[in-house]
C-alpha cells in the first residue's frame, strides 16, 4: 500500500496553495483566513465583472455580491490547500485579455 502513497507529503505546510502561505495561514491562522477571504472575494468579483455581469438594477447586484461572498466563505476553507486563488488570478487574467481584445476589435469595426 506504501507504493500508492509515493512522495506526497503530510507537512501541512508543504501542501498549502500559495495564498495560504502568502497570507501565513499556518502561523496566524486568525488573520490569515480573513486576509485569504478577503483576497477571494475580490478576485471571484474581478472574475464576476469581467466574465458574467450584466446591466441589473442595484439591489440585484447587492443579491448577487451577498451570495458571492457566502460562496466565498466555503471557497476560503478549500483556497488553503487547494488552489482556488491562483485559479481565479488566472480566471481573471484571461478574462481580462479577452475583454481587452473584444474592445480592440469593436474599436476598429
Amino acid at each position: 500500500m506504501n507504493f500508492l502513497i509515493g512522495n506526497v507529503s503530510v507537512d501541512p505546510e508543504q501542501r498549502m496553495s500559495f495564498l495560504a502561505k502568502l497570507f501565513a495561514v499556518d502561523k496566524n491562522p486568525d488573520a490569515g483566513m480573513w486576509y485569504l477571504l478577503i483576497a477571494i472575494f475580490i478576485l471571484s468579483a474581478i472574475v464576476y465583472n469581467l466574465g458574467f455581469a450584466r446591466k441589473i438594477e442595484p439591489w440585484q447586484n447587492v443579491v448577487i455580491y451577498i451570495m458571492l461572498f457566502i460562496g466565498c466563505i466555503i471557497l476560503t476553507f478549500l483556497a488553503v490547500f487547494l488552489p482556488i486563488g491562483e485559479s481565479l488570478i488566472i480566471a481573471a487574467i484571461v478574462l481580462g485579455l479577452y475583454r481587452y481584445r473584444l474592445h480592440k476589435e469593436r474599436k476598429q469595426t
